[in-house]
């Protein structure tokens, strides 16, 4: 209410103004009409000064109203133009918000219609080109896929990490593991430190069981600490026994080249020694598997080798069982130690040891190759009737899991 009296002062001043304005130009116009005169070739244009500059201010007030009109359309919402800029990034913002719900929500075609829309008319397309193209490959249209992800890259070349990340993946996730590899290796090689190219470029090695490039691979992952102490050492394991699983198929010269290339600090391990020695055996190195037994368990015992050792038949199977037997002394009930002492008696023929070896394995632990091999014996002794149970026995333990 106080600012009343101003605001009529300010209107009366206006109308002041305007008036004299007024007065001034018809006193003006009684002075003298002027004259214009525009010629250009046959063009003739003449009149009076003022109606000249009545013209030229209708002129401006025209181009005033025209482009407050375009502001107007370009600004207001739809219930005035539905094709306005505001509108339009109404309808993007709309279509990014459903796309993105829906691709969580596994919503596949409605996510991939909005996120498409929304990536065509963002101006930072990026997150909706890459989850319509994830869309896309869930529905199994892959080359649209391929297409989505190219205009992204088109649209956004520094985001090509990114891009190819998300490539390789759902290259992955179709199955696609060629072309896989053939991203994953060319962004290793743009990128060699990152860990989530390393970590994806180990995966696929598991998947595609390529254990001798995850060998190579597992360096690095150690390096940058891609994965945890605990996994990455249980990844060491995996690869390395794996692939010198895979080294024994192709020959004793790969066994050996490729035991020469695991690392020292892993030759210890009773699970690649066991490896190793399952190698000889499968190529038939007998006395080889077992002087790596007996020199991996002189250092440090291992059931795991005391198993394989009972099976490995040596260049003196004395010498082997006396070995063997002299571990009793730290490991009196052991079943897994008393198994092999039973079997490497059998293998030098002295059936009354073998038989209190086995049954003395038995009694600690039940085991179903424990009561196949004391059955076998107690057939060959003419002991047909326990023979028998033991036959059955062992069964229902594979039966039952055990």
């Amino acid at each position: 209410m106080k600012r009343l009296p101003f605001f009529k002062t300010r209107l009366f001043l206006g109308l002041l103004l305007v008036v004299a304005l007024l007065g001034f130009l018809g006193w003006a116009v009684s002075q003298s009409r002027g004259y214009v005169l525009i010629s250009y070739d046959r063009f003739r244009y003449e009149s009076s000064f003022w109606v000249f500059l009545g013209l030229l201010a209708s002129l401006w007030l025209l181009s005033v109203l025209l482009h407050w009109t375009l502001g107007l359309l370009g600004a207001s919402g739809s219930w005035v133009n539905p094709w306005s800029r505001r509108h339009r990034q109404r309808r993007v913002a709309n279509a990014s918000q459903k796309g993105l719900r829906e691709l969580a929500e596994g919503q596949w075609q409605q996510a991939l219609g909005h996120l498409r829309l929304a990536a065509e008319h963002d101006p930072q397309p990026l997150v909706h080109f890459l989850g319509a193209a994830r869309a896309a490959n869930e529905l199994g249209e892959y080359p649209q896929s391929d297409e989505l992800l190219g205009k992204a890259l088109d649209r956004e070349p520094q985001a090509a990490l990114a891009i190819g990340l998300t490539q390789a993946q759902l290259q992955i996730a179709r199955g696609d593991y060629v072309p896989a590899r053939e991203s994953l290796t060319a962004l290793h090689g743009e990128y060699p430190r990152h860990r989530h190219v390393l970590l994806l470029l180990q995966q696929l090695y598991v998947q595609l069981q390529d254990w001798p490039a995850l060998c190579q691979l597992l360096p690095e992952l150690g390096k940058l600490h891609v994965l945890p102490p605990a996994r990455l050492a249980e990844l060491e394991r995996l690869a390395w026994t794996a692939a010198l699983g895979q080294a024994a198929q192709a020959g004793l010269e790969a066994l050996q080249q490729r035991w020469q290339a695991l690392p020292r600090a892993l030759r210890d391990e009773p699970a690649l020694v066991r490896a190793h020695a399952d190698g000889l055996l499968l190529l038939g190195e007998q006395e080889k598997a077992e002087e790596l037994l007996a020199s991996a368990l002189k250092r440090q015992y291992d059931d795991r080798l005391v198993e394989s050792y009972g099976r490995v038949r040596g260049r003196d199977p004395a010498r082997q069982l006396g070995l063997a037997e002299s571990w009793l002394k730290a490991q009196p009930e052991n079943p897994t130690l008393l198994l092999a002492l039973g079997r490497l008696s059998l293998c030098n023929e002295l059936w009354g040891k073998a038989r209190d070896y086995l049954e003395a394995s038995l009694r600690l632990e039940h085991r179903p190759d424990t009561c196949a091999d004391l059955a076998r014996l107690l057939a060959q002794l003419g002991d047909s009737e326990r023979s028998n149970r033991l036959f059955h026995e062992g069964l229902e333990l594979i039966e039952a899991g055990k």
